[in-house]
């Protein structure tokens, strides 16, 4: 079964290939490192209205990719199990960038994939 599993994902893999450039597999899997905290990034919130910075977070962050409108969570990697969360509210003159620090290698030929089992196994706590 788990072959099997495996063989479908790499036919879907194989399909979609055909379906995107270069530039979306390299964009893809930069996102995904980043994601799984492997690459640093320097976000910069800023006032539109005052043209001043209000905050900047560096470091092996991941920005919030299900956030409610006009808000946005950034999560950083601060040590080997030491996670921090930041809630940001954005505005009409509040926006903010994201830049990439540093240069990172992504196969435009290879997707990504990243299996996590410890992931599918929930951690329960009783209170």
């Amino acid at each position: 079964m788990f072959k099997s599993f495996i063989a479908s994902i790499f036919v879907v893999m194989i399909f979609l290939t055909g379906c995107t450039s270069d530039a979306d597999v390299a964009s893809k899997n930069l996102s995904q490192a980043a994601d799984s905290f492997e690459i640093t990034r320097k976000i910069t919130f800023y006032n539109g209205i005052t043209g001043e910075g209000i905050l900047v977070i560096t470091g092996l962050c991941s920005l919030g990719n299900y956030d409610a409108g006009r808000e946005l969570s950034v999560t950083c990697k601060t040590g080997p199990q030491e996670y921090k969360k930041h809630f940001l509210g954005l505005s009409d003159n509040v926006t903010f960038i994201a830049e990439q620090v540093d240069g990172a290698k992504a196969d435009p030929y290879h997707y990504r994939v990243i299996f996590k089992p410890s992931a599918l196994i929930p951690n329960v706590d009783i209170q």
